[in-house]
């Protein structure tokens, strides 16, 4: 009997590590929360302190002519203070992000936000866009 030397390489099969990088690709992708804005064109100030807000958050939109979004839907706000309340019920607890454009008076966002207590919000935040130091 003769014995033969492989002088060849050694080859590593990356078939299973690229299995693996698929499935955890996947995992991510069906666990992310996606959070579904509405199409409002919002130019948001800045701030230096600004922080993430939750992904349960009701948002409330006001766009640059004062137009108020609640849930995605257009609303008057004499009617936002109703609909803020019906939203709340089942979460009395659900913080309310305000998202407004920069150039939204200050008296409108002030209206909003004053609604949104009268509505029963505690927690009430107002979006912004993180500056550089």
């Amino acid at each position: 009997m003769r014995r033969r030397r492989t002088t060849g390489e050694i080859q590593i099969d990356i078939s299973p590590l690229i299995d693996m990088v698929f499935i955890l690709l996947i995992f991510f992708m069906v666990s992310t929360t996606f959070v579904k804005d509405i199409k409002v064109e919002l130019e948001r100030p800045n701030a230096a302190s600004a922080a993430r807000a939750s992904t349960k958050a009701l948002r409330v939109h006001i766009d640059r002519g004062g137009a108020v979004y609640v849930d995605g839907a257009t609303i008057s706000l004499s009617a936002m203070d109703g609909r803020v309340r019906q939203l709340l019920q089942e979460d009395k607890a659900r913080p309310v992000l305000i998202m407004a454009d920069r150039l939204v008076h200050a008296e409108k966002l002030l209206d909003v936000v004053d609604k949104c207590r009268l509505a029963g919000a505690r927690d009430i935040g107002i979006a912004t866009q993180v500056t550089e130091p």
